[in-house]
Formats: structure tokens, C-alpha cells, sequence
């Protein structure tokens, strides 16, 4: 899995101005076999940000197959998955991105049964 260097920092950014209420961004790249390419980010339609979770209403996304799935902030720094995340799992990737935002080390990625994923910042 590769994740461009912009989608790291808009995470970071993004994750940091929020705090101390979770965050929640939709993740776009392409998938091709088993390789995955993470190349934008997105703000989903009316997203929920509180300091205890984030949402937003997954009926009102579009048609869109360069979602590849979604990227939260942890404010309390636990860069593992909580069951309510794995229950709410959408597409094929999830990031966690954990306080106190500040690089790649506080950054996780999961895949649906909420095993780390490795990625290379391209």
C-alpha cells in the first residue's frame, strides 16, 4: 500500500484542527490486484465530529470508485481500531490517525478485520 506524501500532511492538518474532536475524511486512490494507491483525501457529505466519535451519512456519498474507504483521528492517541470502528468498517482501507498528529509514526492503517496494514509514503 502507498499513501502520497499530501494525503499525510492533509491527515495531520486536518486531524490537529479538529482536536479534541475526532476527525473523519474519505480516502480516494486506486486499487489494482492487491496494490493500493492513496492519493487524495475528501470531506465526506455532512460529517459528525465529536470528542467521542465522527460519522457522517454513508446513503449520501456518491457514485464514486476511487473511494478506497475512510481515515479518522484517535484524539486520545490509541492508534488501534475500537469495535464501533470494525463494525463501521467502509471500503477496503481504514486509517487512524492518532494525537498528537505531528507524522507518519502517528499514523495506522487497518484492514477489515483490523490488522495493521504496512505503507510506504510515496
Amino acid at each position: 500500500m502507498f499513501i502520497a506524501q499530501n494525503v499525510v500532511d492533509g491527515l495531520l492538518s486536518y486531524c490537529n484542527n479538529l482536536h479534541p474532536r475526532e476527525g473523519i475524511l474519505l480516502v480516494r486512490g486506486k486499487s489494482f490486484n492487491k496494490e493500493i494507491r492513496i492519493n487524495a483525501l475528501m470531506i465526506p457529505p455532512l460529517p459528525i465530529h465529536s470528542e467521542s466519535y465522527s460519522s457522517f451519512p454513508i446513503h449520501m456519498l456518491p457514485l464514486d470508485t476511487s473511494i478506497l474507504g475512510t481515515a479518522h483521528s484517535h484524539p486520545n492517541g490509541v492508534l488501534r481500531p475500537s469495535l464501533e470502528d470494525l463494525n463501521n468498517y467502509f471500503g477496503k482501507v481504514m486509517i487512524i490517525v492518532g494525537f498528537p498528529y505531528r507524522n507518519e509514526f502517528d499514523i495506522e492503517v487497518f484492514d477489515r478485520e483490523g490488522n495493521r496494514a504496512v505503507y510506504a509514503i510515496i
